[in-house]
């Protein structure tokens, strides 16, 4: 009988899952729902009361949806029946946390609370914390806070201790009421094993904890506001767990929801990006993996810990036991292609594309495919989402500068790809700086798969190979790398994420290779960038900080 194992990730906008065979690796079929609540930032749902600026909520309800359509989808199409199934792993896409009760069932379903913005989880793209942030790095550096290190000196308002303090802040009660803050990757894994098991990965990036020193003191979450005092013992929980450990083995419950086998295995949960290291064969240090979807996440590994400023973090055996790993990343990639599209595309070239059977993306990447670097004239600046990597400021905001009369839609999109592309190139040059090489760059995801445009610039603007996944889905893919861990060999798995990793993943014969005279047309348009990026980032000139507090004013004032 074959073996094979499931894997569940859970992205922004949709959740995905891929049945696996265990002994090659092979992506038997996928099944993606869209959620039916999606990202929500003006009303909760039948509301009419407008969301503050910067939210991004969610409704957990659309996570039990994806267990309930997708896996039973995935055995029906790939003919393989639940006992066939030894093992199934989460990936989710993070920060991305919630409150909930002490049976776990989130605030959000219970008829008091539905109508309270702070009862519902909260995405990773929400940013109405940046002010909590702002108050944790004061405190943090008048402290003298030595783990802040680990996260390039500033703490984002995406994490989860800014956005317990924007809760208890705004919403008392529900900080009162909530016995457990989670990560939703964690509650998903609490849903399918009927029990808590917090990730390590999760927790050392996002919740400030480390395997070493845990997390901080008492004293310091005092000060940063004095209900906070026992935030640890309270709400999250210092019981933490390895990625590659098995958490539980899948409830009554939990199998009627799903389709497959009571007592089947389960991994614990993992972040969205790192959990596809292993799925495109890295496993060691010197290679830096670009999970593109609409934001980016780069993810790798060293054997030594350094302190790199601006990084997202540094955990140890954050993806690979024995290997410290690093997150950075960029907060709006595809995000920036999908809102020129909808705002700035004229219906002409919608028309064009329907014409020619491809899509509005595809369209603008083609009629500017031959443009040399700054032929347009036009450079932008990446944070149309704000700035994770490595200024750390929701505040931040986008820019085009060098649009003319003359200036065409097409250029502009490629101006937020070449941006985008500057970004990453800030980000690489700030692990080398701080002591770790990268040797080659890896890509994953839709875009990496689909743009062959995008990759090449990637290639001309950091003048390094880029490798591509072979899997259409890295992380559902990684996720089901774990879960066949989580079995282990005694059931037909591994027994380390080493060897699923040698035996499931794969990449793609093609590799990108710099254009060495685009590679020097792209430094000095680099160089525009940087100094870009320094004036408006590091405060030469705050103007986009004056501009968003001008604006949520005028909204405040609407209401």
């Amino acid at each position: 009988m074959k073996k094979y194992t499931i894997g569940v990730d859970y992205g922004t906008l949709s959740g995905r899952a891929v049945l696996v065979n265990v002994e090659n690796g092979e992506e038997i079929c996928d099944s993606v729902l869209e959620y039916k609540h999606g990202v929500m930032d003006k009303y909760l749902p039948g509301s009419t009361q407008r969301l503050a600026s910067e939210t991004a909520l969610q409704h957990p309800q659309d996570y039990l949806d994806v267990l309930q359509t997708t896996i039973p989808e995935v055995l029906r199409k790939g003919k393989v029946s639940k006992e066939e199934i030894i093992g199934i792993g989460v990936d989710f896409t993070s920060c991305t946390v919630l409150p909930v009760d002490k049976d776990g069932t989130p605030l959000c379903f219970k008829e008091e609370f539905k109508d309270r913005p702070h009862a519902y989880v909260k995405l990773w793209k929400h940013h109405a914390a940046q002010g909590e942030a702002d108050l944790f790095n004061e405190v943090a550096h008048r402290r003298g806070e030595k783990f802040m290190h680990r996260y390039g000196g500033r703490m984002s308002s995406e994490w989860v201790v800014p956005k317990a303090m924007q809760i208890l802040r705004e919403d008392e009660e529900i900080y009162r009421v909530m016995d457990r803050f989670m990560e939703a990757g964690d509650w998903v894994v609490m849903m399918l094993i009927g029990e808590e098991k917090r990730s390590l990965c999760q927790a050392g990036y996002k919740a400030v904890w480390s395997k070493r020193d845990g997390y901080p003191d008492k004293e310091f979450f005092a000060e940063l506001n004095p209900g906070m005092e026992n935030f640890v013992e309270e709400k999250l929980s210092d019981h933490i767990y390895a990625t590659t450990d098995l958490a539980g083995y899948l409830t009554k419950n939990a199998a009627e929801l799903t389709g497959l086998m009571e007592g089947t295995p389960v991994a614990v949960a993992n972040i969205d990006a790192h959990v596809a290291l292993p799925a495109v064969r890295i496993t060691g240090p010197g290679k830096m993996l670009m999970i593109m979807g609409t934001s980016t996440c780069h993810i790798m590994m060293s054997e030594e810990e350094h302190f790199i400023p601006g990084v997202g973090g540094v955990v140890e055996d954050g993806v690979v036991p024995g290997y410290y790993a690093y997150e950075a990343g960029q907060a709006c990639v595809g995000d920036h292609f999908d809102w020129l599209v909808r705002n700035c595309a004229p219906g002409s070239y919608e028309e064009e594309a329907t014409e020619k059977g491809t899509s509005i993306h595809q369209l603008m990447e083609h009629k500017v495919k031959d443009q040399l670097p700054g032929e347009s004239g036009l450079i932008a600046l990446d944070w149309w989402n704000g700035n994770r990597s490595i200024l750390t400021d929701a505040d931040l905001s986008g820019m085009l500068l060098g649009a003319t009369l003359q200036t065409k839609p097409e250029e502009i999109y490629r101006a937020l790809i070449e941006a985008t592309a500057y970004g990453t190139r800030i980000i690489i040059e700030a692990f080398e700086e701080g002591g770790v090489p990268i040797k080659e760059l890896y890509a994953a995801g839709g875009i990496a798969r689909k743009s062959e445009l995008m990759m090449q610039i990637y290639a001309d603007v950091t003048n390094k190979e880029i490798h591509i996944s072979a899997s259409k889905q890295a992380p559902a893919l990684g996720a089901a790398l774990f879960g066949a861990v989580a079995a282990g060999k005694e059931r037909g798995g591994y027994d380390t994420i080493e060897e699923a990793s040698e035996h499931m993943s794969r990449l793609q014969d093609k590799v990108y290779i710099p254009n060495a005279d685009n590679v020097q047309r792209y430094e000095d348009l680099f160089q525009e960038y940087k100094t870009l990026h320094d004036y408006f980032g590091r405060g030469g000139n705050n103007v986009m900080k004056r501009l968003k507090s001008i604006k949520n004013n005028a909204i405040k004032s609407r209401k």
